[in-house]
Formats: structure tokens, C-alpha cells, sequence
């Protein structure tokens, strides 16, 4: 019977991963309504009796593997994309988080303030269990995607520690604050110390074992695999609830080092993470029991409330201030937070810890609690992660830029500005460095080599620029651009003008340096004010160009759709589909393949592009 529960279970998986990708919506959401169906709510396949006392271990080594494939993904150069963001967001964001929780436990559902701490230990977690499945669907700038991924494997690791020292040090025993620090220091440290130690044991396996060609990638997949058992066994073995930590460092440092078979092991990883995603998240969601849900009634709908759109848009508001996020940026981290596999897991246990310590009714509220906000997320912030990320315009395409020069540096700065995904590359390290000091995204490769152009992910890029101060390597790479990835849209900057028209030949928006340095010299002598305010676009004005696609707009005069146009906002020109480009009058009418340029005030641009250029 065992055996075609696990089937069933592995099938439903596999099953809800096709479907996602089918419909473009998370994983989680298809896995969690799979498990409710064959749970004790609906079709009573599986329930706590169906895999004994077998089931916590066999979900902590699962968890193990998804924390370890995590952190092995999450790359230091990664994490650079926003470090003070991510610093404040794991250590004030999550203390934050932790005390805001339980603040609201206590307050709205009458209980203890150790079993309001307990809650909000837990909830601390999102977990690549739920940011992964999301940024498989949903395309964000590179540093979005690195805060929710650094969150994800770095709060689970803290959730899962401090809820154990929360359980054994406030509610079954009878420490204080002192205790409940130095027991968290002392679990944290075993779990990093066992992770790093087995980390460089497999890394000086794979190193120097002579794998040959032929079974080393097997060899590499099944060392892997025993060293991700190794640290989290070998973890518990010292302390209690270390080994997710253990899983996680060793992942960070073996996909932080050169590692034979690199790539092998990546797709082992992948694959195996998607069966044991697949096989805890349907367990977990069939032992949601709705009774203990429905318990809380109104109070449990006010603490969902206070954590999704009190406390973490307030945490992540706090972490990115200063730092290089949109607004709708921090909207779209605001509204994704959504909980995982962690608070599920071992909510289970500590609901049946409190149970034996005769508190029936504390065990129902943490369960009820936590799998309240665990539904509640996943339905409403992963299930919809994509239209939240359509609505509020946080999926841009790649621009690449070559070249990491004053020019191309300046360039990326502003096209970040303008809520751009911006990637810098260059062969030089000290360059690449430097793009990274200035908080943007950079990528150390030959931008004339065609796997270093596919590395950076030009295939999905919607623009590729030239920057470099060598004529012959901006050609190169606009080259590659069109005639290998079939590139659009791509522009390059030409330092000899004698030289414009073999780039223009390749279609290529040509930039000559030293007209382009005429101009803006021109500018600033005979228009001071307008060049001024062009040089501070992004803080008070902007200027874009757009093709009109509103249909009900097409064919009416421009005085006639004034009243379309925000105020602080007007039509600079209107550039016919013929090539003629002039300032309108009131009788000019918008044609088919018109564009219009906008220019005013940041906030009045932005509303007109979307009246005149709705998203498909």
C-alpha cells in the first residue's frame, strides 16, 4: 500500500510540474491542491498514519536536498547584486518578521507569548520551495530575483534553528533571552561548521579522485548525493534541527568552488529536487487539517492580514531603502513572500510536541496558524505571482551591454534608472568589479565569443549594445548579436567616424562618439536648461518614445485625445511609419505605426505610455 501511495504521490508531482509549465503558473500551487485532494479532506489516500514514524525523517533529508540544490545555486557574485539589501532583510527583516508575528498571534488569537514566538519563528521562512517554482514563471531584474533567492535559502536556515531553540528553551523549558541567543549561535555554528566540513570533503574527492571520462559524472551525482546525507545527518547527529543548515552551506560552498562536472551535477540537482519538491509538498498540503483552520475564524484572517500586508511590506520597504529598486520593485517583493515547506514541516512536529505536553489546544493554533498563512501565500502570492508581475511592469527583457567602460557604465546606470535589466560584460575582472561596486549587474566574459554572449542570455535579450573604445570588437559583437542570437534591437558606439557605415550596413544603430560629444556640447551651450533637466532624467522628468497601440486612439486628431494625456505630461513629437518626424498640432491625426514621444513629469510619462501603448 505504501509503495502506491508514494507512486500516486511522485505522479501527482510530476503531473502538477507539467501543468505549471503548461500554464505558466508556480508549481506550488498545483502540488499544494494536489495533496488536499488525496488528504483526509477530500479522497482519504493519505493521512498522518499512512508512512508512521518514518515521515519526519524522510521530509527533513528531502528538505535537505532542496536547501542544498538552493544554496548551490545561490553564486557570491549573486549575492553582490544587493547585499545591504539582503543583509537587513535576514537580520532586521527577519527579527522584524519574527516579533511583528508574534505580536499578532498574541494580540488576535488570545494565546501565549511562547506560542506567539513559536508562530513566528516559523513564519520567518519563504524558502526556495516557493521562490523557486515563482522565478521559473516570472522574469525579474537580476537583483529582484537575488533578494528572494538569498531570502529564501538564508531565513529557512534561520527559521528552522530558532524555532527549535524557541520550542526547547521558552516553551518546554525555562530559559530566557540569554539562553535562547547563546543556543542559537551554538546551532547555527554546528550546522555551518558540518556543512563546510563535508563541503570540502566531497569537493577533495571530486578533485582528486581520478574520475575517469566515462563514470565520472555518475560518480560525481552519487558523491554529491551522499555528502548532501552526510551533512544533514551528521549535523543532527551533534544538535538538533542543524542539519537544513549543514544542507545549505555545503550546497553554498560546492556551487561557490570549481567543482569537476559542474554542469553534470546541476542537472542531477535539478531533477532531484523536482521529485522530492514534488513528494513533500503533496504530503505536507494532504495533513492540513481544515478544522483547525476554520477554528480561528475571523482572528486567523487578521494575523494572514498583518503578515502579508502590514509586516512584509514594512520589512521590505526598511531592507531596500537606498538601494537600487523600483518602487513597483519593492511593490512586486511586498506582495511575493509567500511560506514553504519549512513552517509546514515543523509545524507538524511541534503541534504534536505540544499535544504531549498537554496543551491540545496550543498544538491546534500553531498548526491552524501556519497552515493558514502557508494556503493563504501560496494561493494568493505564488499562485498569482505572474499577473502581480505583469500589473505592475517588473518583467523586462535583458539589455546587454559590452563594454565596461565610463561610457558603458554611465549608460547602464541610466537604463537602470528607467527600470531597465541591465547586464554589463567584460573580460576584464578589475572592470567587471567596478560595474559591481556601483551596484549593477556584471558578468566577467569575451563579448566577442558567442558562449559568452549565450552565458549572459542573449538569446532573451531585447537589446545588445557595443561600448568598447575598439571599433573591431564592437563590430564583432554586433555580429554575433544579429546573425547568430537574432538580436533586434542592437546599437553600438563607433569612436572612429570613418566607420559608421560598416556597422549601419549590418543594420545596427550606429553612435559616433565624436558627434554624439558635438551635440551634447551644443546643448549645454545653446539650450543649458533643457540639457540640464536631460542629464537628471529619473529623478524629476523622462522622455520616451512608444508606438501608439491604443486602437480606440488611432485616427483621432491630437487635440481630441488631449484629454488622454495626464497633466505635467505633452507630446514633444509624433514620428510617422514613412520616417517624417514633426511636433504635432492640434489637427494632426494618429495613424497606424505612429510614435508618439512623451516628455514631463516621471509619474504623468509613465500614465500616458500606458493609455497610448496598453500591455498586450
Amino acid at each position: 500500500m505504501l509503495v502506491a501511495v508514494v507512486a500516486l504521490i511522485l505522479t501527482l508531482g510530476v503531473a502538477s510540474r507539467v501543468l505549471a509549465d503548461r500554464f505558466r503558473i508556480p508549481s506550488v500551487l498545483f502540488l499544494i491542491g494536489a495533496g488536499i485532494a488525496i488528504g483526509p479532506e477530500v479522497l482519504g489516500l493519505v493521512s498522518k498514519d499512512t508512512f508512521g514514524g518514518g515521515l519526519s525523517a524522510m521530509v527533513g533529508v528531502s528538505v535537505a536536498i532542496i536547501l542544498f540544490e538552493g544554496g548551490y545555486h545561490l553564486h557570491l557574485g549573486k549575492l553582490r547584486e544587493s547585499p545591504r539589501a539582503l543583509t537587513r532583510l535576514v537580520t532586521v527583516g527577519a527579527a522584524i518578521t519574527w516579533l511583528g508575528t508574534a505580536a499578532a498571534v498574541v494580540v488576535f488569537l488570545e494565546t501565549s507569548l511562547e506560542v506567539g514566538l513559536l508562530v513566528g519563528a516559523l513564519l520567518i521562512a519563504t524558502g526556495p520551495t516557493v521562490i523557486g517554482p515563482i522565478l521559473q514563471v516570472v522574469t525579474v531584474r537580476d537583483h529582484v530575483a537575488a533578494l528572494l533567492e538569498g531570502e529564501g535559502v538564508i531565513n529557512d536556515v534561520t527559521a528552522a534553528i530558532l524555532v527549535v531553540v524557541v520550542f526547547e528553551v521558552l516553551v518546554a523549558g525555562n530559559g530566557g533571552l540569554s539562553r535562547l541567543v547563546v543556543d542559537f549561535v551554538a546551532r547555527l555554528f554546528v550546522g555551518l561548521a558540518v556543512g563546510a566540513l563535508v563541503a570540502g570533503i566531497v569537493w577533495y574527492a571530486l578533485s582528486h579522485g581520478n574520475l575517469t571520462p566515462s563514470t565520472g559524472p555518475l560518480h560525481a551525482r552519487l558523491i554529491v548525493l551522499a555528502g548532501i546525507v552526510a551533512a544533514y545527518g551528521g549535523a543532527e547527529l551533534v544538535a538538533h534541527e542543524t542539519g537544513i543548515a549543514a544542507a545549505a552551506m555545503a550546497g553554498l560552498v560546492l556551487g561557490n568552488v570549481d567543482l569537476p562536472h559542474h554542469e553534470e551535477v546541476i542537472d542531477f540537482l535539478d531533477d532531484l529536487s523536482v521529485v522530492v519538491l514534488s513528494f513533500v509538498f503533496v504530503v505536507l498540503a494532504a495533513l492540513i487539517d481544515f478544522q483547525d483552520i476554520l477554528t480561528l475564524g475571523l482572528a486567523g484572517l487578521a494575523v494572514v492580514v498583518a503578515v502579508t500586508l502590514v509586516l512584509r511590506p514594512a520589512v521590505i520597504y526598511l531592507a531596500t531603502t537606498g538601494a537600487r529598486y523600483t518602487r513597483r520593485e519593492r511593490l512586486f517583493l511586498s506582495a511575493v513572500g509567500p511560506r514553504g515547506i519549512i513552517p509546514a514541516s515543523v509545524a507538524t512536529l511541534f503541534a504534536v510536541e505540544l499535544q504531549s505536553l498537554g496543551r491540545p489546544q496550543e498544538a491546534q493554533l500553531l498548526a491552524g496558524t501556519v497552515f493558514l498563512i502557508i494556503f493563504a501565500t501560496v494561493v494568493l502570492q505564488a499562485g498569482l505571482a505572474r499577473q502581480i508581475a505583469n500589473y505592475l511592469e517588473v518583467s523586462p527583457m535583458r539589455t546587454i551591454i559590452v563594454g565596461g567602460g565610463r561610457v558603458g557604465l554611465s549608460l547602464a546606470e541610466r537604463l537602470e534608472q528607467d527600470g531597465e535589466n541591465v547586464l554589463v560584460v567584460d573580460e576584464d575582472p578589475d572592470a567587471v568589479e567596478k560595474a559591481r561596486k556601483r551596484g549593477l549587474r556584471a558578468l566577467e566574459g569575451d563579448g566577442t565569443d558567442a558562449d559568452a554572449l549565450a552565458e549572459a542570455g542573449v538569446s532573451d535579450a531585447k537589446t545588445v549594445i557595443a561600448t568598447t573604445p575598439d571599433d573591431d570588437v564592437n563590430l564583432l559583437v554586433c555580429q554575433l548579436a544579429k546573425t547568430t542570437f537574432d538580436v533586434e534591437n542592437v546599437a553600438s558606439r563607433v569612436n572612429q567616424p570613418d566607420n559608421v557605415d560598416a556597422f549601419e550596413s549590418l543594420d545596427v544603430r550606429a553612435i559616433d562618439l565624436s558627434m554624439a560629444t558635438a551635440w551634447s556640447l551644443e546643448n549645454v551651450l545653446e539650450r543649458p536648461s533643457l540639457s540640464a533637466w536631460m542629464n537628471e532624467l529619473g529623478r524629476t522628468g523622462d522622455v520616451q518614445e512608444i508606438e501608439v497601440t491604443a486602437a480606440d486612439l488611432v485616427g483621432k486628431r491630437i487635440a481630441e485625445v488631449n484629454a488622454e494625456i495626464p497633466d505635467g505630461c505633452i507630446v514633444g513629437l509624433l514620428t510617422h511609419d514613412d520616417g517624417r518626424t514633426e511636433v504635432p498640432t492640434g489637427d494632426h491625426e494618429l495613424r497606424d505605426g505612429d510614435r508618439v514621444t512623451f516628455l514631463g513629469q516621471t509619474n504623468a510619462v509613465d500614465r500616458a505610455i500606458k493609455r497610448f501603448h496598453p500591455h498586450d
